[in-house]
């Protein structure tokens, strides 16, 4: 009965992503980019510059007397929590696994166009947010599509529930507990009950707390996922033009995937590189507008732009390494569990995979976890403020339960559909705030 449900969502959301996702986010990423004029492009050095400069400082001159909220940097690292981590690994192997390797095209496409789109709604969400008792700031669609939607409050509402489905991020805590129950042969229930108990405790601390455990764990994750993946890359050097010209041949003709067991059309391999990168980015999503909302910044520009190298560093670098590594090592057409693809190819060359990788993915998922939950409990904390955060903590929890006794699939093709719908209604207030937005940033 399960089975044959998820099938059919699984078929609404390839058409979901594969037709409307397509028209929708290739759309409006062109009118942005071009109303920019390539901001994501011409900017980029200077966005770069900006980048390492905020991590030189004490206090950001454009938070100057503003003592409400986080850091910009580090509502940036607990921002950039929810999209650098499990999702570059697992996501995006799937994505190639079920799509073939040519979904990469559709990913960086998606993620240079994205630019725009998610540098709008941050824009936005930080442009009409409001102060809330936590001494910080609420902002996000559900703010900015009130004005959006003037009079037609079961909108934003709506956007609101969605945020609280798609921030229970079930498909994660899937991996994670999969990956310490496969690897050190722990009780799943034992499990399950310490990571949300780990997971509330980090919640709790809100974007603050988040932004300090991202600052500690994305550095980090970088250097030695991209470390490792580097020297695998390094023993296929010569292989590596032929495997980008396999990429780019299947992104237009399809390509046989999962050894042959699931055919990926031109159709399924758009789906899953425009889904998978909207999902490890979150462009069009909305979470990041919530998140970077919080930052003690006057300036929505150049809060807005860090977003762009966001999007640089999740998807162009690291997404594209996990590919060319799964693409190299031949284990992306292996009929395995997603969440073990990286696993199996990075084993090859270092031992200890089964021990470091549960850790390893333990501390990507946590910093993703608890972003998008607490974005999430904002909006659920927006539906109804008086009990918004107990309703949420218990579906939150029952969520988490029911998803992680299912193969991680179901979790990621309700992710997917959660997402979708997401973005059908925050392009379509970033479309009407449209002439409200200020690309123009001086750094």
């Amino acid at each position: 009965m399960i089975e044959h449900l998820f099938s059919l969502l699984e078929t609404f959301n390839n058409v979901l992503w594969g037709y409307v996702g397509v028209f929708l986010i290739l759309g409006m990423g062109i009118y942005l980019s071009c109303k920019s004029k390539w901001m994501q492009i011409t900017q980029f050095p200077h966005i770069t510059r900006y980048f390492f400069h905020c991590l030189t400082l004490k206090e950001d001159p454009a938070s100057k007397g503003h003592e409400r909220g986080v850091s910009p940097i580090r509502a940036f690292y607990a921002s950039v929590g929810g999209c650098v981590g499990i999702g570059n690994l697992v996501t995006i192997a799937v994505a190639i696994q079920i799509g073939g390797p040519g979904a990469l095209v559709w990913v960086w496409l998606v993620a240079l166009l994205g630019m725009a789109i998610k540098y709008s709604e941050i824009f936005l969400g930080i442009k009409y947010r409001i102060h809330n008792d936590q001494g910080g700031y609420n902002g996000g669609p559900m703010y900015f599509l009130q004005k959006a939607f003037s009079g037609k409050a079961w909108i934003p509402l709506l956007m609101a529930a969605l945020m609280c489905v798609y921030g229970v991020e079930i498909f994660m805590f899937r991996v994670m507990k999969e990956s310490f129950v496969v690897n050190f042969s722990l009780p799943p229930t034992a499990v399950t009950i310490s990571l949300l108990a780990l997971i509330i405790l980090g919640v709790s601390g809100g974007v603050a707390r988040i932004g300090a455990i991202s600052s500690f764990l994305i550095p980090t994750f970088v250097l030695i996922y991209l470390g490792m993946t580097f020297w695998v890359l390094g023993q296929h050097i010569t292989e590596i033009p032929s495997l980008i010209g396999t990429v780019i041949r299947s992104a237009f003709t399809g390509h046989a995937a999962l050894g042959g067991f699931i055919g990926s059309t031109f159709t399924l391999a758009i789906s899953k590189g425009i889904s998978g990168a909207c999902y490890s980015g979150d462009i069009g999503i909305g979470y990041a507008s919530i998140i970077h909302s919080e930052a003690n910044t006057c300036d929505a520009k150049k809060q807005a732009g860090l977003s762009i190298f966001g999007i640089f560093l999740d998807t162009f670098v690291i997404c594209s390494c996990t590919i060319l590594l799964l693409l190299a090592t031949g284990v992306w057409h292996e009929s395995m569990d997603g969440s073990l693809l990286v696993q199996t190819a990075l084993s090859m060359y270092f031992p200890y995979m089964d021990i470091f990788m549960p850790i390893f993915l333990f501390a990507l998922g946590y910093s993703t976890i608890t972003a998008y939950l607490c974005a999430g409990l904002k909006c659920a904390r927006y539906i109804t403020p008086r009990y918004g955060a107990f309703i949420y903590y218990t579906y939150a929890g029952a969520a988490f339960v029911f998803f992680s006794l299912y193969d991680p699939i179901y979790a990621l093709t309700i992710m997917n559909i959660a997402g979708g719908l997401l973005m059908i209604i925050n392009l379509s207030g970033i479309l009407k705030l449209r002439k409200e937005i200020d690309f123009k940033v001086t750094y």
